[in-house]
């Protein structure tokens, strides 16, 4: 053995080649964490100082070559001062050049995902080549930063600078045969010959076969493209891409600057470069929240594994109610690999749901991320039914029809008359009380809530609601189901709204208010557009429906009448007394009119803001922030309620459902670390400035004891 390490070892194979194996010890996957940089450091130095070396191979004792940096690790250094950060951001480095620059030839043997870290490392070696079933990239932007292990300086020189732009920009994993086409790797191999095309190829660059010295020397060189190509090349990919990530996201155009910057600089002062462009990124609010983010997700990941120690398997499922919904649960179960039963008293309802079905799988396979034999495979899975025939062999049954208690009711005591005694029901309810809902049940242990976003294709969260009387197995069961469905499931407690909808409601409470005191609703669209949100309130109550958020608004106000119950009529109210429902009948706020591919488009309605004259009380002037501070104040405070009502267990919980469930802007990591970043004192004052306003402005005792104490949701 030439090194021997906790990450890392290092052993001869034959005729002066050695294997550098990367396998850290109790961990599933290999990272780049402190332990295995100090690793590798020692490993090279090893190599460097055996001079009977001819050639290194590199190769993973995991299912994964190595996922990238250990993000834990890193929030803790970002915190670091510039110039230190800078100075272990280059030491790393020099781990990696010095691993480049090695007398003897190295090639990688990638056998499974290297992203980040983990394909910056294999960027360091000479020859790189790639298992069919393996993934490269460089995802960094996604988290508000881009590579900081010398991604942006030898990709370029590696396939190209308008390849590399690409790739580093969109962050995206990239499968084996799109990397050997732009000449990431050298070779792609079945997995079993993964470790004898390596050695193959080492032994090639011993024998002068292959020059892996004049390879080499490209990577440490300036870009090879003139000044006008690099013109031509960085100027139009840096305005493509802004106009793509647009302006909350800066990581992405930075790295194309970044590339720019260093296109006419040799391997090291490049590197240079790079490190001080990561720091400054490293230090932004964005990478702050996206960071965050990631370990909120990593967070909700393990907490869901730990549900499936107790879940029951599913093996087929079933939706009750067809349509638009459940066609997509229908959709979403089929798509993913568990076959179900959509049932409906109605032939409409049904056929409804097939075709919901059948254009979402025909847009997959239009664009190329399934076969017709797939689609076919998974229309056949969803088996349209009007009768429970064969629901005595069903695992979960998710309740999809009208929003209305007594026929919910009915619905779900008939079902659980036709199920075993073990199936699992779950009620995909907005609004109503799990709890309530369970009375009309003889098992109500086995009753949850399931509540999908619309759309159910698009939209990645499903709350599983705790009833008072709902098992730990059939919580388990539905968490599982939805995983299975490709879904993130948070698990609340019972209350009305849930989590999403009861924070979603008192933010359309600060909207009610802004058109009270007489201001623009297209103003105020504009305005929560650009402070983040994927569309602004008047718009997101056309798409969701008038009726649906007057429903819902009242189901909010009998359950927390001393915040969310109004007197006098609101906006929703005389929208839809006017009949104006949103876009399911082309008017609401706006009127909606079909663009050329058939889509609602929202154009402005003079008849709209007749009807809204009828609600202003008493114009006022009001600023840009006075009106995201009207809007976010009270879905703040809702939050916080929620996390010290017990509704969910963690901060990471509290914000990632608002992210998933009704797009909050992701750059600003959701309404917990919102007040983070404004400072939980500084947000007391700010909503104590608007306490006329009323209960929806007022901050907890709770949060104002934190603010005293000077403490924060994270960190």
């Amino acid at each position: 053995m030439i090194y021997e390490g906790k990450a890392i070892t290092v052993k001869a194979l034959e005729s002066g080649i050695v294997e550098l194996n990367f396998d850290l010890k109790g961990e599933s996957v290999n990272k780049f964490n402190r332990l295995t940089l100090n690793d590798l450091r020692a490993s090279v130095d090893a190599i460097k100082a055996d001079g009977s070396i001819k050639g290194v191979i590199v190769t993973s004792g995991k299912d994964v070559f190595i996922v990238g940096a250990d993000i834990t690790e890193f929030v803790d250094n970002f915190k670091l001062p510039d110039e230190e950060l800078v100075a272990g951001n280059l030491e790393a480095n020099k781990i990696f050049s010095d691993f480049e620059d090695l007398a003897v030839p190295t090639v990688v043997a990638i056998n499974g995902i290297a992203l980040g870290g983990g394909f910056e490392m294999c960027l360091a070696a000479d020859y790189r080549v790639m298992s069919e079933s393996a993934k490269v990239g460089l995802p960094e932007v996604k988290l508000g930063i881009y590579p900081g292990f010398g991604g942006t300086v030898r990709l370029p020189r590696v396939i190209g600078a308008d390849n590399a732009v690409e790739w580093i920009a969109s962050g995206k994993e990239n499968k084996a045969a799109d990397a050997l086409k732009v000449g990431a790797v050298d070779a792609v191999v079945v997995a079993d010959k993964l470790k004898d095309a390596a050695l193959d190829l080492v032994k090639r660059a011993i024998s002068g076969e292959l020059n892996y010295k004049a390879k080499r020397q490209l990577k440490l060189e300036k870009l090879k493209l003139n000044a006008i190509e690099q013109m031509m090349c960085f100027e139009t990919a840096k305005g493509f891409v802004a106009g793509q990530a647009g302006p909350n996201y800066p990581a992405p155009v930075d790295a194309i600057k970044t590339i720019q910057k260093a296109a006419n600089f040799a391997r090291d002062k490049a590197l240079e470069v790079e490190a001080a462009g990561f720091v400054k990124l490293a230090k932004t609010s964005v990478a702050e929240s996206l960071i965050g983010l990631f370990l909120n997700d990593q967070e909700l990941k393990k907490k869901a594994k730990h549900y499936d120690e107790i879940a029951q398997s599913v093996k087929l499922s079933a939706v009750l109610g067809a349509g638009i919904m459940g066609g997509g649960i229908a959709y979403q179960s089929a798509s993913k690999g568990t076959p179900i039963l959509m049932k409906d008293i109605r032939e409409e309802g049904i056929q409804m749901g097939l075709n919901e079905a059948s254009k979402l799988l025909g847009k997959r396979v239009e664009k190329g991320r399934m076969t017709a034999a797939q689609m076919a495979d998974a229309l056949n899975a969803i088996r349209p039914t009007m009768s429970y025939g064969d629901f005595a062999n069903v695992d979960i049954v998710v309740e999809a029809v009208v929003e209305n208690p007594k026929v919910k009711h009915a619905v779900l005591a008939e079902v659980e008359g036709q199920v075993r005694e073990d199936a699992i029901i779950a009620s995909n309810t907005s609004t109503i009380s799990i709890s309530y809902l369970a009375q009309a049940l003889k098992r109500p242990e086995n009753f949850v809530g399931m509540h999908f976003f619309n759309p159910v294709h698009m939209m990645p969260l499903v709350e599983v609601i705790r009833g008072e009387k709902s098992s730990e197995v059939a919580v388990a069961t539905t968490v599982a189901y939805a995983k299975k469905m490709g879904k993130t499931p948070i698990v609340v407690n019972d209350c009305p709204g849930f989590l999403v909808n009861r924070v979603l409601f008192p933010y359309f409470g600060g909207f009610s208010k802004l058109l009270e005191f007489g201001v623009d609703f297209v103003r105020i669209d504009k305005i929560m557009e650009k402070f983040g949100w994927p569309m602004g309130p008047a718009y997101l109550s056309d798409v969701v429906g008038i009726d649906t958020g007057h429903h819902g608004r009242d189901v909010m106000a009998e359950g927390f009448p001393d915040r969310m119950a109004v007197e006098g009529k609101t906006a929703v109210d005389v929208m839809y007394e006017a009949n104006r429902l949103g876009q399911k009948n082309g008017k609401g706020f706006y009127s909606y009119e079909m663009d050329k591919r058939g889509k609602p488009k929202k154009v402005s309605d003079p008849e709209a803001y007749e009807i809204l004259k009828a609600i202003v009380k008493q114009p006022r002037e009001l600023t840009d922030e006075d009106i995201i501070n009207f809007m976010m104040i009270p879905l703040c405070l809702e939050t916080v309620r929620c996390l010290e009502d017990g509704i969910v267990d963690t901060a990471a919980e509290a914000d990632m459902g608002l992210i998933y469930g009704i797009g909050f802007p992701p750059f600003r990591g959701g309404a917990l670390r919102y007040i983070d970043s404004i400072g939980v004192a500084e947000f007391v004052a700010l909503a104590d400035k608007y306490a006329e306003l009323g209960a929806l402005y007022h901050p907890t005792a709770k949060l104002r004891e934190m603010a005293a104490k000077g403490q924060k949701f994270f960190g």
